[in-house]
């Protein structure tokens, strides 16, 4: 991938290298289970190759998919708030090839570099913010009445 991925392309470059150094490769075959909602979030990834499902848990039905995200996007956002506990579920949908980054080591980080946890938090919001207008859309899409019903 020539682009630089979503989180990294506004940091400057020594913000880059501080925060890359803590990355190790990763792979995920297809099919996959990367993390459940509610399970602890101690890690996040920066996809390089492949696309990730995020579902939302949903008793007695199947869980619905609320957005595919793929080549340089973020996967998991629940490590950076307290209680640190994902908020969705994600699959490997083919294989995939990310970057992991330790939650703890990221978080040290950004607290002994205010201006790089600055703008980490600041690109990680805009995701949020993403997922959750997803997540909306979604739900509405699956559980609004349809047309003819009460």
């Amino acid at each position: 991938m020539t682009e630089l991925p979503f989180l990294l392309d506004v940091l400057p470059q020594v913000h880059r290298d501080r925060l890359l150094a803590l990355a190790r490769d990763s792979s995920f075959p297809p099919g996959r289970r990367l993390f459940d909602e509610g399970g602890q979030a101690d890690r996040f990834w920066l996809i390089r190759s492949g696309e990730v499902v995020l579902d939302l848990y949903v008793p007695g039905r199947p869980p619905p998919v609320v957005e595919t995200i793929g080549p340089g996007q973020l996967l998991g956002w629940s490590w950076l708030f307290p209680p640190y506990r994902w908020h969705l579920g994600a699959q490997a949908l083919g294989a995939v090839d990310a970057w992991e980054f330790p939650a703890d080591q990221v978080r040290a980080l950004c607290t002994a570099d205010p201006a790089l946890g600055h703008q980490l938090t600041l690109r990680c919001a805009e995701v949020i913010a993403e997922r959750l207008q997803a997540t909306r859309i979604r739900l509405l899409d699956l559980y609004a009445p349809r047309p003819g019903t009460p």
